[in-house]
């Protein structure tokens, strides 16, 4: 019976390995049959858009906030008050999140709302330097899907490849854990077409060769 126990943490172990195994394994073939299908496949994407930070032209007490996370609002819509004078809206667009700080000081260096321009969204995918980052360039075809809508496919234009690799998040390789450098690659899309796409949700990018 001991000699059995004694075995158990040996057998768990190795069924891990193998579950890392088959897991690596299966990275690599996704990538491997993405290149033969002519494509290059990037896992890590996700829908952004740059944040449009709204403050004060002058220093003032806050009185009011017209507006609510997730409003759609008009170019030059008033979205709050600060003494006798306005916040307005520079675009049309959503607000993404308020500083809801009515009573306090706020000057301009404060940001009081942020929103986002739905038609400036695009899709933002993080693609390793070995894994076909050679092979892509401006104007290439793009498919991607998104997690919040599986089984549904979008189609965009490849509009650019970051000159310089990104700062944040360290990849290692699994083979020799050299560090691995992550590139920006920027697809545009047609935002009237998918209404549904929102800042920040994740998806799944293809790269059409």
């Amino acid at each position: 019976m001991k000699e059995n126990e004694g075995k158990k943490p040996s057998a768990l172990l190795l069924f891990g390995i193998l579950l890392v195994l088959l897991l690596a394994g299966s990275v690599a073939g996704l990538i491997y049959w993405s290149y033969s299908q002519g494509r290059v496949y990037v896992e890590k994407s996700e829908i952004t858009a740059p944040v449009i930070t709204l403050s004060p032209a002058t220093s003032g007490v806050l009185q009011q906030i017209f507006v609510d996370e997730g409003d759609y609002v008009r170019k030059n819509m008033v979205l709050a008050h600060v003494d006798d004078s306005s916040i307005k809206a520079k675009t049309d667009g959503i607000v993404v999140s308020i500083e809801n700080t009515v009573g306090q000081i706020v000057t301009p260096q404060t940001p009081v709302i942020r929103m986002v321009n739905p038609a400036d969204m695009f899709l933002v995918g993080h693609l390793a330097e070995d894994k076909g980052l050679q092979f892509v360039h401006p104007g290439m075809s793009a498919e991607f899907t998104m997690d919040a809508f599986p089984g549904r496919k979008y189609n965009g234009i490849v509009s650019s490849v970051s000159p310089a690799a990104r700062q944040s998040d360290i990849v290692f390789s699994i083979s020799d854990k050299r560090e691995e450098k992550e590139f920006d690659i920027k697809v545009k899309f047609d935002t009237d077409a998918y209404p549904e796409l929102r800042q920040g949700m994740s998806a799944k990018l293809w790269i059409i060769k």
